[in-house]
């Protein structure tokens, strides 16, 4: 398969979006989330922690409780492109160690997610328009942290 420039130039512009959107939550940066998401954005968090929500909904849910965990890194790869004009899909690999701790314990855990995105071309550029986290793997999850989250 042979890729125009636009459509290479539209994978790395929808790479970057993937990419920005973890680094921001990984650095706690919420307000950063704004350049990445269209204004009448889902995110569906619903398979890994039991949420769905507005940009502002996921936001306020991001900040209040992510206070357990004291450290994360999401390692994004693999991913798939579906590209029709000014929309697009993804799915993508992510790898997600955190260090949690509820005060008596700390421990390392890791979570296996596909994110699946939906992207509209704006007059700003490429933007998420939906997210959806799909549940793959949970590894070293703590009694304690495993009570809260979705079977």
């Amino acid at each position: 398969m042979t890729l125009t420039l636009q459509e290479m130039s539209d994978r790395f512009e929808i790479q970057d979006l993937i990419v920005g959107y973890c680094y921001a939550v990984d650095t706690r940066d919420w307000d950063t989330l704004d350049r990445y998401f269209t204004d009448d954005a889902v995110i569906d968090y619903s398979e890994m922690v039991g949420v769905v929500g507005s940009l502002a909904d996921i936001k306020a849910f991001l900040s209040a409780s992510l206070t357990p965990i004291l450290a994360f890194q999401h390692a994004v790869s693999t991913t798939q492109y579906q590209i029709a004009g000014d929309r697009a899909q993804t799915k993508t690999a992510c790898y997600n160690p955190m260090t949690v701790s509820n005060g008596e314990t700390t421990d390392t855990l890791v979570f296996g997610l596909w994110y699946h995105h939906d992207f509209v071309r704006t007059a700003q550029g490429w933007k998420i328009s939906r997210l959806y986290e799909q549940k793959c793997y949970r590894m070293n999850v703590p009694d304690w942290l495993a009570a809260q989250l979705p079977a």
